[in-house]
């Protein structure tokens, strides 16, 4: 185990802080950071190698793990924290390449994210559309990096299975989906659960407090709301991507039954 590095001044560790703090590094780069053992064991199950292994001083014993074979590094304390994305980091880091996952098989169920800005919800947002089967998500350009460590921990390893596709012009790549296309918004005559997702279908969530923009919510064939029969104005972004993908499940798993 070599000495653990100290200065902020040291070329690996501005490498490494770059990846943890910037978009524009992470894009350059192809590369990310993973915290936490679950992350990396999730990494490993998609296929990836991690290329660094990155603990602490207090916890450069702790070795072994999904990540064993990649190369080791050992941080001071500080170091270590200035690069987690928590307030209580886990003990381990990993710099990793990011994965491109292969188009999933079968009927398209789709997530388009318009302008999704808070890191958290944008992993939950892309976790769910992985549990639910999701075949593709689809970003716009004002979306949050998906593979910032914040949006990575949201996602629980779904950036590592599910296809992504990033700052994308929404209107046009709806006009050209061969399927259903559902924008979620409040106030429309449609409901959500009149509608046949058996087929391909995309679904069309906006910003989390400004909602879709208009060219966005114009290009969908279908504006549908959800029904909300409680006393509150509306759902948060990643509960009404949950409602209608796992809907679309539900019609499906009945239509094979």
């Amino acid at each position: 185990m070599s000495a653990p590095i100290r200065s902020r001044d040291n070329p690996t560790f501005k490498r490494l802080k770059r990846l943890a703090s910037s978009a524009r590094a992470r894009r350059a780069a192809q590369r990310t950071l993973l915290d936490g053992e679950h992350l990396l064991a999730a990494y490993v199950a998609a296929g990836g190698q991690p290329q660094t292994l990155i603990r602490p001083a207090s916890r450069a014993a702790d070795e072994g793990g999904p990540c064993a074979a990649a190369k080791c590094l050992v941080l001071d304390d500080a170091l270590f924290a200035e690069l987690s994305p928590v307030a209580t980091p886990t003990g381990v880091l990993a710099e990793v390449a990011w994965l491109a996952p292969q188009p999933v098989p079968g009927t398209p169920l789709v997530a388009v994210l318009e302008d999704i800005q808070d890191p958290g919800n944008l992993g939950a947002m892309l976790r769910t559309a992985a549990a639910a089967g999701a075949t593709r998500a689809i970003l716009s350009r004002g979306c949050h990096d998906p593979w910032s460590p914040k949006a990575l921990r949201g996602g629980q390893g779904a950036q590592f299975v599910l296809p992504l596709d990033v700052n994308v012009d929404l209107a046009a790549w709806l006009g050209s989906f061969d399927g259903s296309t559902v924008a979620l918004a409040l106030g429309e005559p449609v409901d959500l659960y009149a509608g046949d997702f058996t087929g391909p279908v995309a679904f069309v969530v906006g910003n989390e407090g400004a909602g879709l923009s208009r060219a966005v919510a114009t290009a969908a064939r279908v504006r549908a709301q959800i029904p909300m029969p409680g006393r509150v104005e509306s759902l948060n972004a990643a509960a009404a991507l949950a409602v209608a993908v796992f809907e679309a499940v539900r019609q499906r798993r009945s239509r094979v039954a």
